[in-house]
C-alpha cells in the first residue's frame, strides 16, 4: 500500500471545507472494517483512508499548520498502513460501564502478546503481531487501544476471498471467533492487493 505523503494533507480551511462529506464516507468504508469479536474488542482494518482521516483529524484537532510537524504525523500514521501481503489493524477494548475498565483490562491483561489473537483463513493460522510498548504485565498495566498486523503467507491471500476467514481470540479471560463476512473480506482483499 502506497505511503501517504505530506501533499495530500489539506490545511485546515480546505479540510473544513470537506470535512462532513469526508466523515460521511469514512464511516461507510469503516462499517465492514470495523469487526467486534466477543464481549469488548473491535478490530478496526486500516487503510490510506482511514489513515488519512485520522491524520487529518489529528491535525485539525490539535490546530497544526506548520508543515515539519504535520510531516511528523504522517510518519508516524504512515506506520499504520498495513505493508504488502498483510492486513493491518487498531485493536479496541471497549468497556462502556466506567466502573468497569480496571477489572476488565486487568482481565485481558497480556492480550496483546503469545498467541492470543489470531486471524484464520482456511487452513492457514496467522498469529496477530502487536506493536509494542502497550502493556507491562509486570506493572498490571493494558491499554485500551492496540495495533495488529497479521501477514498472511501468499496462499493464504490467494484463498481469502473464497475460504472461512475469522478473527479468533483465545485468550485465558476472553474467548471468542467472529467470522468475517463477505463484504468485509471484499474490502480486506483491497488491502491485500
Amino acid at each position: 500500500m502506497r505511503l501517504l505523503e505530506t501533499s495530500e494533507i489539506l490545511n485546515l480551511v480546505e479540510y473544513e471545507k470537506v470535512r462532513e462529506a469526508r466523515r460521511r464516507e469514512l464511516i461507510e468504508l469503516k462499517r465492514p472494517r470495523r469487526v467486534p469479536v466477543g464481549r469488548y474488542l473491535s478490530f478496526v482494518f486500516e487503510n490510506r483512508e482511514t489513515v488519512w482521516f485520522q491524520i487529518q483529524e489529528m491535525v485539525r484537532a490539535e490546530r497544526i499548520v506548520d508543515e515539519a510537524k504535520i510531516a511528523e504525523e504522517v510518519e508516524v500514521y504512515n506506520g499504520l498502513l498495513p505493508r504488502p501481503g498483510e492486513l493491518a489493524a487498531t485493536m479496541l477494548i471497549e468497556i462502556t460501564d466506567a466502573s468497569q475498565i480496571k477489572p476488565v483490562l486487568d482481565k485481558l491483561l497480556g492480550i496483546d502478546t503469545r498467541d492470543y489473537v489470531r486471524l484464520t483463513v482456511g487452513p492457514h493460522v496467522v498469529v496477530g503481531d502487536f506493536e509494542t510498548g502497550h502493556s507491562d504485565e509486570e506493572r498490571g498495566k493494558l491499554a485500551a487501544v492496540h495495533f495488529v498486523r497479521f501477514a498472511l503467507p501468499p496462499e493464504a491471500r490467494r484463498i481469502f476471498l473464497a475460504a472461512d476467514a475469522a478473527l479468533v481470540v483465545e485468550h485465558p479471560n476472553e474467548r471468542a471467533r467472529t467470522v468475517l463476512g463477505e463484504e468485509t473480506k471484499r474490502s480486506l482483499l483491497k488491502d491485500l492487493a
